[in-house]
């Protein structure tokens, strides 16, 4: 008997990225950013169908909030939602294990971040995927581009192999 594949992940462009963030309500809405060296959005099918989607692409600003990682040095996870309650959990897992670390040896950028707002979530998500605390990001003033009140985010990284993690959390002490 032929039996089809339960789940898979696959890449989709940006318009499909953007029907689903919609469709599902990210806070953050569609992903508007021009695109950069990198622009990488997959998805999370199950029984054929999406459930979950995370987007990578290059941070906005040239220095990754006050550490010293520049634009250059890594693939910034963009987004990350979820039809269901519960699945941005196993593609956080997926992308960081599968996704993230081709990205890395394509753009030869060893790591991976991920700006959390604080008012928004917790940071378990991160936090309990063994992500690492990179500090604080945003000023909690205006949006020096666009006037929108800033917001205070937490910044989380994840290197490609064991030896770059330590050496990122090194860095970071």
């Amino acid at each position: 008997m032929l039996v089809l594949p339960i789940a898979h992940i696959e890449a989709i462009d940006r318009a499909d990225l953007n029907r689903l963030l919609v469709a599902w309500g990210h806070r953050m809405g569609p992903y508007t950013r021009p695109s950069f060296t990198i622009e990488a959005h997959h998805a999370l099918f199950v029984e054929g169908e999406p459930v979950a989607v995370a987007a990578a692409g290059e941070t906005v600003r040239e220095r990754v909030g006050q550490t010293d990682l520049g634009r250059t040095d890594v693939v910034e996870l963009v987004r990350l939602c979820a039809a269901r309650e519960h699945l941005c959990r196993p593609m956080l897992r997926l992308w960081r294990e599968i996704v993230f670390p081709a990205l890395a040896t394509v753009h030869q950028r060893p790591i991976a971040v991920s700006y959390q707002d604080e008012c928004l979530h917790s940071g378990n998500l991160y936090r309990f995927d063994g992500w690492i605390d990179l500090g604080k990001g945003g000023r909690g003033g205006a949006d020096t581009r666009t006037g929108r009140p800033g917001r205070k985010l937490r910044i989380w990284g994840w290197a490609a192999t064991p030896a770059e993690r330590d050496a990122l959390r090194k860095r970071m002490a």
